[in-house]
């Protein structure tokens, strides 16, 4: 099953090597997706970085389309909030949407999107 890595990984990945092994594993398995949304939030500061050849990398990473259904995004903050889980964001609530419409799991240092699994049919790596 594809995973979707989120951009707190990315960050502790470029930054410090942190989960190198799980990442690594699973760029050697050809299982990593991204999407626009989490390429937009890694890219102004590789730009700033001067790091082209990563921003070249990441593109080249199979992209999960975004088809947003605001319904669903209500319904979403509906389930967080009913569990109890406040301050989920709208660009992790898609995320969220995005990776269970791909089937895929989701790879995150966000520990809401662990929480979030247990009321939602959702799988995390």
């Amino acid at each position: 099953m594809p995973v979707l890595i989120d951009s707190s990984v990315w960050i502790e990945y470029f930054r410090n090597g942190n989960n190198y092994e799980k990442v690594d594993f699973l760029i050697d398995e050809n299982l990593v997706v991204t999407n626009d949304l989490i390429l937009a939030e890694l890219t102004p500061f590789l730009k700033i970085r001067k790091q082209n050849k990563l921003i070249i990398l990441l593109n080249n990473i199979e992209k999960l389309t975004i088809d947003i259904k605001w319904e669903q995004i209500i319904e979403l903050q509906y389930q967080c909030l009913q569990n109890g889980l406040n301050g989920v964001g709208i660009p992790d609530l898609m995320i969220v949407q995005n990776a269970m419409q791909n089937v895929s799991k989701i790879y995150s240092l966000d520990k809401h999107f662990s929480v979030m699994k247990d009321f939602l049919e959702l799988e995390v790596f």
